[in-house]
């Protein structure tokens, strides 16, 4: 049986789908105002695997991550360029999904957009106020009334009184406390607003997933995602007014993706330490990127640098040059054979994939002992199953980073026609000369009695 580690609970659980056979699965998405980073690149590829692991499961999943398309850092940015807000939002949801499909990322069942949602906010905001926990206060805000929510800080463990005295944001005198937090911003000139029973005005960052969740997977549901940094307080955020709002639990797995490090520390662009995903895939192969995320738990702190990266590079390549000898396209699993069942005890194990990974690894050795067909056809099946080892085994051998600096397949092919010439000509020393310059090059040669093929080191 799955177990998956609840953050709610603190503990890994048998998880039981609300309805059996079925999963609903929402994840909080990105913010889009700018280039997806390495932390956006942690998000996407875990719950892809994740969606993956619970579909070849044989679960029915419904995936839900949202694009919140209307926020502060959106409008300021907007202003910033000079542009409208739906240029901006429209350019970066388009690099994002750009993105995403080159890390193999599947698309969810449903993308919602906030602007999209607005009347479902509204209606939840009008709920939560008849049910005594939101009011509108005198600069026309309307805030949750966290000290009327008698469950906040179950989800990160904190409670009202240690909040209240480690609380560092600026104090509103519009609110009633502190910690309230504002549901709907009244309009403020300049910026974009609808039409609400409280003025015009437009959501507050924390409503938009309580709505577009509900409105899509209904209001209890089995799994909600997202990066350890939304734990607190935009999960327990969505906690209270989901649960203020319809008196009934909310989500019954939480579940939250590590922090990405740079060097040991924590990835952030004060540091200087961060990292888009476009920057990366310059230099690596986005599968590279991909692999390196997977080969770390999902739950721990993934360290990044060109060292991990570079390993990783290898790795994959190991098993992709295991692949040579297979048969191209997709392989059937036989989930019954040895390393299918180690693999499967492995995602099974709060999605266990450094273990899962080291199965593949333990295939291809014993493919490559064996000469086994079936084990290499293992290899593949298994590998896609976590997105990884999709591609032609000699095409991702030969692809390069477009990073402008590579040797060229066309400089490659000439030389190895040269060296070729070379050895015919029994001018060894000139054919040893062009493998130790493609050597160096990045280049690794391999002769077999059918030619001679390259591949990247």
């Amino acid at each position: 049986m799955l177990k998956i580690y609840n953050s709610l609970a603190r503990e890994k659980q048998d998880f039981v789908p609300i309805t059996p056979g079925q999963v609903r699965m929402y994840v909080c998405g990105m913010t889009v105002y700018d280039f997806c980073h390495l932390g956006h690149a942690r998000v996407l590829v875990v719950f892809d695997m994740v969606q993956r692991w619970l579909r070849a499961s044989g679960l029915q999943v419904t995936y839900v991550r949202n694009i919140t398309d209307i926020d502060d850092k959106i409008i300021r940015r907007a202003q910033e360029n000079k542009q409208s807000i739906g240029e901006l939002t429209a350019r970066f949801i388009d690099f994002m999904d750009a993105d995403a499909t080159a890390l193999g990322v599947e698309k969810p069942d449903h993308e919602p957009r906030a602007t999209a949602y607005v009347p479902q906010m509204l209606e939840l905001i009008g709920q939560l106020e008849s049910n005594g926990l939101a009011y509108q206060a005198a600069d026309g805000d309307v805030n949750f009334s966290v000290r009327k929510f008698p469950g906040y800080g179950k989800l990160s463990g904190k409670s009202i009184d240690d909040l209240r005295a480690g609380e560092r944001v600026e104090v509103d005198a519009a609110k009633d406390d502190p910690l309230d937090f504002v549901l709907w911003k009244h309009a403020r000139e300049g910026e974009p607003f609808w039409p609400s029973p409280w003025g015009n005005g437009r959501p507050g960052w924390h409503i938009e997933c309580s709505a577009m969740s509900s409105e899509l997977l209904g209001k209890h549901f089995d799994i909600h995602g997202g990066g350890q940094d939304l734990q607190f307080p935009h999960h327990e955020n969505e906690i209270a007014q989901s649960e203020g709002a319809h008196h009934c639990q909310f989500v019954n797995y939480w579940m939250h993706n590590g922090f990405v490090r740079v060097a040991d520390e924590k990835m952030s662009k004060s540091l200087g330490n961060f990292f888009t995903i476009r920057e990366i895939v310059k230099k690596y192969d986005p599968e590279v990127l991909r692999f390196f995320i997977l080969r770390a738990h999902y739950r721990s702190p993934l360290n990044y640098s060109d060292t991990h990266l570079d390993d990783a590079r290898q790795a994959l390549s190991r098993l992709y040059t295991a692949l040579k000898t297979a048969d191209a396209g997709h392989s059937a699993v036989d989930w019954n054979e040895p390393h299918a069942l180690r693999f499967t005890q492995a995602m099974n194990d709060d999605f266990n994939t450094p273990e899962a990974c080291a199965v593949l690894f333990d295939l291809a050795a014993a493919a490559n002992r064996g000469h086994s067909p079936s084990l290499l056809s293992q290899l593949r099946g298994l590998a896609g199953v976590l997105g990884l080892l999709v591609r032609d085994p000699q095409a991702y051998l030969q692809a390069a980073p477009d990073n402008g600096g590579e040797t060229t397949v066309a400089h490659i092919e000439a030389l190895i026609a040269e060296r070729l010439a070379a050895k015919k000509g029994k001018d060894y020393a000139s054919a040893d000369r062009i493998r130790g310059e493609l050597l160096a090059a990045g280049i690794v040669l391999e002769d077999s009695a059918t030619g001679t093929t390259w591949r990247r080191s």
